[in-house]
């Protein structure tokens, strides 16, 4: 966990690899409850018996379940102390690389490539999040996501 004590802080680190994120699990479970909460009930992520006699041997997460764990990596990666609120402001390049089979453990690399001030008191950082997943050398997900922090001050 990097903990930035100052927005002058975050804007140095610029271009460097800041965090990287501990392993997270996907179960069977989990996507089950993703494919719920979206209606994307596709066989290749919840029906386990046709999916292991499918491509990949297994079920597979949603591209879009990997990518929803991008506020999880952020707040297991880094905080900015006295910054009194955050938010996604959205994303800019997003890719899935490589597929995710349940029970896959996922961590997530943080580079940040640009910060800006915004005013009254405020910063905003985009960061390059490689999603990484334990075994494989192709990364599952690279997104350039953007993120706003507001309140901490200099």
């Amino acid at each position: 966990m990097k903990t930035f004590h100052s927005y002058s802080e975050v804007l140095s680190c610029v271009g460097q690899e800041v965090a990287v994120s501990g392993w997270f699990t996907i179960t069977q479970a989990q996507i089950q409850m993703f494919a719920d909460a979206t209606g994307d009930q596709q066989w290749i992520h919840t029906d386990p018996e046709r999916a292991a006699k499918g491509p990949f041997g297994a079920p597979i997460a949603h591209g879009f379940l990997t990518l929803s764990l991008l506020p999880r990596f952020f707040e297991d990666t880094f905080r900015i102390e006295g910054a009194k609120m955050g938010v996604n402001y959205g994303l800019n390049k997003v890719r899935f690389m490589a597929p995710v089979p349940v029970n896959s453990r996922l961590r997530a690399r943080m580079t940040l490539q640009a910060a800006e001030r915004i005013e009254p008191d405020g910063v905003q950082m985009t960061w390059l999040v490689t999603v990484e997943r334990e075994g494989s050398d192709k990364p599952v997900c690279v997104a350039e996501s953007l993120a706003r922090s507001y309140g901490a001050g200099a």
